[in-house]
């Protein structure tokens, strides 16, 4: 084949630091544009970001150049700093160093983007750590 083809959307998500409420109602479409910019910068086009006050969800194509945890680190670190550098908040912000990154299908790609949509009505019913041990189990895999 003379030229490669590459369409990987990934549903990333990572929490502050400590799990702690963070990012708050007054700062949220703040904190999802430094994300987005970041995400954009690094030529990963965004589908949707959203956000609870411990936790992000996003959902962007991979930049077939860049490894999903080059992705997830820089948007992190970029995100963050932007915030400590505009004082959003008296306390100093920061990202939990882990995150979760699952592949999607382009068949399930709207159904994740609703998903994500509706991140604060699916959190009247579920909590964060609940969401995140159904993620581990319907994944296989092991914290």
């Amino acid at each position: 084949m003379p030229h490669s083809y590459n369409k990987i959307w990934i549903h990333a998500i990572w929490a502050t630091k400590l799990r702690t409420s963070l990012i708050d109602f007054s700062i949220e479409k703040q904190v999802q544009d430094y994300i987005q910019d970041e995400l954009i910068d690094l030529g990963c086009p965004v589908r949707i970001i959203n956000s609870m006050p411990d936790h992000v969800h996003a959902l962007f194509l991979l930049n077939p150049q860049k490894s999903i945890s080059e992705v997830i680190k820089q948007a992190k670190g970029s995100s963050s700093h932007s915030i400590n550098g505009v004082d959003l908040m008296l306390e100093k912000f920061a990202w939990q160093t882990g995150y979760a990154a699952y592949s999607v299908s382009e068949s399930q790609v709207e159904k994740v983007y609703h998903y994500i949509k509706n991140q604060k009505q699916h959190h009247l019913k579920q909590s964060f750590q609940e969401e995140f041990d159904e993620y581990i189990k319907l994944y296989g895999l092991s914290e």
